[in-house]
């Protein structure tokens, strides 16, 4: 996506496709509670303001989000909060798969998975590994899938191969309640409510994260968000298939 952004663009822009904490190169923290969406998001604020320091006398023109998951909770937080000290404010948002309200059943099911560790004898293992768990992310060519997985990798210090995270990534996930996670979606609905950035919200149609009741109501109020709903999918797309890059991409320059 960010070749075919880069590529399409009349103008020049930069595409940062960060690792979040406990993540890819990314450091581990040593407080497994903060794994959680405020302090990613104010990993993100930190990150934005290097990048625009790194532009020097010149400013920020124009700022837009892709988010899928858990990407795009931290989106709506950046993106909900008028007073946050962004470098100017979030102009389009993609909400890949997710919404203010997440079923229970998901986070039951990601429970059985996030932080899971193991050790691996090569890259095609991980790839059928990381496929038993994904196929709610729909069709995606074998090639493309293991070019996905070799970047859900790390050497570790005993030199074999795992996935890339810190296991302690599941902690708070596996601490939550139903009454926390019901807390939790008044807060974001009320942050969506704040959001004004032109909004693009794909659902997989077989989700079981996004509902369609969701996914409508996220029509209706805050940014009154366009909804597309892909077949074939559930939670949640991968956006690699070159349809789904160019409406994405299209979305994002305002074609």
């Amino acid at each position: 996506m960010a070749q075919a952004l880069v590529a399409k663009s009349a103008e020049p822009l930069q595409v940062i496709c960060p690792d979040v904490a406990g993540r890819g190169r990314s450091q581990w923290l040593d407080n497994p509670a903060l794994y959680q969406i405020p302090q990613y998001a104010s990993d993100m604020l930190a990150m934005l303001s290097q990048v625009q320091a790194k532009l020097g006398g010149a400013s920020m023109q124009s700022l837009d989000w892709v988010g899928t998951s858990m990407g795009g909770l931290i989106g709506m937080v950046l993106a909900g909060q008028p007073g946050l000290p962004l470098p100017v404010g979030i102009h389009r948002l993609v909400l890949n798969d997710v919404g203010p309200a997440i079923t229970w059943s998901s986070v039951e099911r990601m429970k059985t998975y996030v932080g899971q560790y193991g050790q691996y004898r090569d890259l095609d293992e991980v790839a059928k590994s990381l496929w038993s768990l994904s196929q709610g992310f729909g069709p995606v060519l074998p090639e493309v899938w293991r070019e996905m997985s070799s970047h859900m990798t790390r050497t570790g210090n005993d030199g074999a191969l795992t996935l890339h995270y810190d296991p302690a990534i599941g902690t708070p996930l596996r601490a939550m309640t139903p009454d926390m996670a019901v807390a939790g979606e008044a807060a974001l609905w009320a942050l969506y409510d704040q959001i004004t950035a032109q909004t693009l919200l794909i659902r997989g149609q077989d989700s079981d994260l996004l509902t369609p009741e969701t996914a409508m109501e996220m029509t209706q109020r805050g940014p009154l968000a366009k909804l597309e709903t892909w077949p074939g999918f559930g939670h949640a797309p991968t956006l690699t298939g070159n349809d789904q890059i160019q409406k994405i991409v299209s979305f994002l320059l305002g074609d």
